[in-house]
Formats: C-alpha cells, structure tokens, sequence
C-alpha cells in the first residue's frame, strides 16, 4: 500500500473555497495511493486563540495547549466532510486518536512515538485519513502542541513513521526559489535541492519550511515536495544530496 502524506498551511485552509480546492487535489491522489492529509487551522485563528490566553497567565500550560490545538480541529471536520460529500471514504482525526506521543513540554513538545498499527487499521476502511497538525499527547494523556512549524513536523513524521512515498507540503508559494520572488522579479524556482541547502536557506530567513521539520526528514531520508495548493505545478524537490546529479555552487 502506498501512501503519500499531504500537508496544508494555514492559507490552503483559509476558507471553504480554499477546503474544496483541497477535495479537488486530494481525488486525483486518491486514486492510485493512500492519502493522510495533515491541515493546520484556518489563517488567523491560531494567533487569535493566543490573544484569548493573552489575558490570563497561562505560559506553557494544560489549558493553554488545549486552546491553541482547537483550530485544528475545525480544519479536519470540514474537509473529511467534503471529501465524504465527494464520495471519498475518509476519516477525521486529531493527533490523540492516532495516537501522537509526545513529551510533557507544553507548546514545544517533541513527538517520540507514532503508532502505525493504528493508521493501517483505519486505512482497512478508509481511502484518506485527515489529520490534525501541531498536537499530540503525553503518556499520561495530557494534549500537547509541538510549537512553531508543528504541523509541518506532524507531517513528516507521519510521512516518516509509515515510510510514506513522499510528503507534500503545500503552501501559497510555488517552492523554493533562488531569492525572494517578491523582491527579485528574476528569482527562479528551484526543481530539486538537498536536505543541507534547505536547512542553510530556512536557518537564514527563507520561511518555506522549518528547520525542524527538514531535519527531520534528513534523518528519515523522506523526499518532501514543496508546492503551491494554488497552481498544478511541480513544486521544489527536497531529497538526499546523492539524488542531485548535477551539484550548483549556489542554490539561493
């Protein structure tokens, strides 16, 4: 069974318009692998939990983990909604019914186990598993969020855990380009880099991805593919330096 893990930012969920996009992304997928497809919470709605915990002293808490993962929750239940309203067999699932296991460090925990047996369990029923990004759970059952770019790490290491064929990190963006193509009309959109040119571009200031989530899949040696949910394109390579046969002195 072959299954390709797909991450959605907070931009791609942004509104039902944008979910349904997603529907139409994912049904071609679906037709020929497994698919998990990992959302963040809709733009927005993360920094406005914080605010609501801005009120009370609340740093790295139960209840403060509590508040911020709920965005995800909302993202899953609607998009499993629409794919089921598109005949896709799918299931929504936060990061404790996988189960996620994490450390007890609130808002910056680490994952430490995944259990595949559960994901394979729900593929015997199911074509796409939506999951929640950004949280897990401790052993004792407390819910945890695993901090900046969480749900990029929650992709990879699901894509990881269940040596998944490759994982997609879409976002609004049509990869990694040589500069900012915001300020350099010249900039051009790189087609394959390696793990240690991506981790030296995101550690100075490129917002692709985060470091974390890059070394992550160095260690697990996971292709990822950055693209954008926006466009059909073929997005940016992200694999092991032995794959790209022609090496640039300069990637950006």
């Amino acid at each position: 069974m072959n299954i390709i893990v797909m991450k959605y930012g907070g931009t791609s969920v942004a509104s039902i318009e944008k979910l349904k996009n997603i529907v139409n992304i994912v049904s071609k997928e679906v037709k020929k692998n497994k698919v998990i497809v990992v959302l963040s919470a809709m733009a927005g709605e993360t920094n406005k939990l914080q605010s609501y915990l801005d009120h009370f002293i609340s740093q790295n808490s139960i209840e403060s983990d509590l508040v911020l993962t709920s965005g995800e929750q909302v993202t899953i239940g609607l998009l499993s909604l629409a794919l089921k309203n598109n005949e896709i067999k799918s299931i929504p699932l936060l990061g404790w019914q996988i189960p996620i296991i994490t450390d007890d460090n609130h808002e910056k925990a680490k994952i430490l186990h995944i259990d595949n047996k559960r994901i394979h369990k729900y593929f015997e029923n199911n074509d796409v598993i939506v999951l929640a990004g950004f949280q897990g759970i401790t052993l004792d059952g407390k819910i945890t969020s695993l901090g900046r770019g969480g749900s990029d790490t929650t992709a990879v290491a699901i894509a990881s855990s269940v040596e998944a064929e490759r994982c997609d990190i879409y976002t609004d963006v049509d990869g990694v380009f040589t500069t900012d193509p915001n300020i350099d009309e010249n900039a051009k959109k790189i087609s394959k880099m390696s793990y240690e040119e991506m981790l030296e571009m995101a550690s100075t200031g490129a917002k692709v991805l985060h470091t974390r989530s890059v070394e992550l899949a160095m260690k697990n040696n996971l292709t990822l593919q950055v693209l954008s949910s926006l466009t059909n394109e073929t997005g940016t390579f992200i694999v092991d330096e032995k794959e790209l046969i022609e090496k640039e002195i300069v990637s950006g």
